[in-house]
């Protein structure tokens, strides 16, 4: 369990701050991710107090940290418990975007990308925002570093366009942007479907480039289904036509699951639906459902990608279905 004292929650408030100015994506990212790229960036610092803030190391000092060296130093520093056998997760999940926003850099290319011997280190240009935090220049390190990078979102969306993730919808190929998100979305059309859609056809899904990516209007139209331009589109919209089930999945990376207010408005939107309504949430692993599971509403179903032959039930009279209520 985590145990973050006052000193470590000012450390990581001061990473939250300089990777904000320089345009770090990190509203996009779940509270305990973006807490972990944090502590990623200042454990590649060397920075284990807010003393060490303003000298930081980079690689011209000797420091390279692996990714178990990176997790002994949130353990040891940060009052983290990671398993050391999590090191994939560290270069993955909390180096991938410092990376690409050119803030951290890898020490040797020539290694494979999994090869647990490469070593990561605070890149040079990124000194300095370290460096010249809380003084009259941190303002001209900051336009500096992004007149020379640019925006780390504007860098990392040019490389989202450039990989993309192909989703096959009733036999139809669409690429979505990559990004977590739409990985989620991936498994949900191609792995949850098949297993418990008893037979159901996508309606919707959305991509964050193209909200309407692939939209079935006659056929929600035809189910009674609420307009398509509401602010409380799921994200994820199937039916089976054997079950008469309506699935409404939202997709959980960064935002929340169906919560009991967010249950509340699903079901009055869907009010005048001919459908009857399974309500899931969908998260990549079972590291993000733990985040948000005191939120999950009762009566609806979560699904795991990383184990997609299993689901999770929150109470009812049956293991997975629509529940009849008042409301129909």
């Amino acid at each position: 369990m985590s145990r973050k004292t006052k000193k470590t929650k000012k450390l990581i408030e001061i990473a939250t701050e300089i990777l904000t100015v320089i345009g770090f994506p990190i509203q996009d990212l779940t509270p305990r991710r973006s807490e972990r790229v944090e502590m990623a960036l200042l454990a590649t610092a060397n920075i284990d107090s807010t003393s060490k803030v303003n000298h930081p190391k980079t690689i011209d000092d000797g420091i390279v940290m692996k990714t178990r060296d990176i997790i002994n130093f949130m353990n040891s520093h940060f009052g983290e418990d990671i398993s050391s056998g999590s090191y994939d997760d560290i270069r993955r999940k909390d180096l991938k975007q410092l990376i690409l926003g050119s803030i951290v850099m890898r020490t040797n290319e020539n290694l494979a990308r999994n090869d647990s011997t490469r070593g990561y280190a605070l890149n040079h240009s990124a000194a300095p925002l370290f460096q010249s935090y809380g003084t009259a220049s941190w303002a001209h390190e900051v336009e500096k570093f992004v007149d020379t990078h640019g925006s780390v979102t504007d860098l990392l969306d040019r490389t989202r366009d450039i990989v993309r993730i192909p989703i096959t919808i009733e036999g139809k190929t669409l690429e979505f942007s990559n990004g977590e998100h739409n990985v989620l979305q991936k498994a949900i059309v191609e792995e949850f479907l098949p297993i418990y859609g008893y037979s159901a056809e996508v309606l919707y899904i959305g991509d964050t480039a193209d909200k309407y990516l692939h939209l079935a209007q006659e056929r929600l139209d035809e189910l009674g289904f609420f307009k398509l331009d509401h602010g409380e589109l799921p994200d994820v919209v199937a039916y089976s036509q054997s079950k008469n089930w309506l699935y409404l999945i939202e997709a959980v990376h960064s935002s929340g699951p169906i919560s009991e207010n967010r249950l509340l408005e699903l079901k009055k939107l869907t009010k005048n639906c001919k459908a009857d309504i399974v309500y899931i949430t969908a998260f990549l692993d079972r590291t993000i459902f733990r985040t948000w599971v005191k939120d999950i509403a009762w009566e609806t179903e979560v699904w795991i990608a990383d184990n997609p032959t299993h689901l999770i039930h929150f109470n009812g009279d049956k293991f997975m279905g629509p529940y009849k209520g008042a409301e129909k």
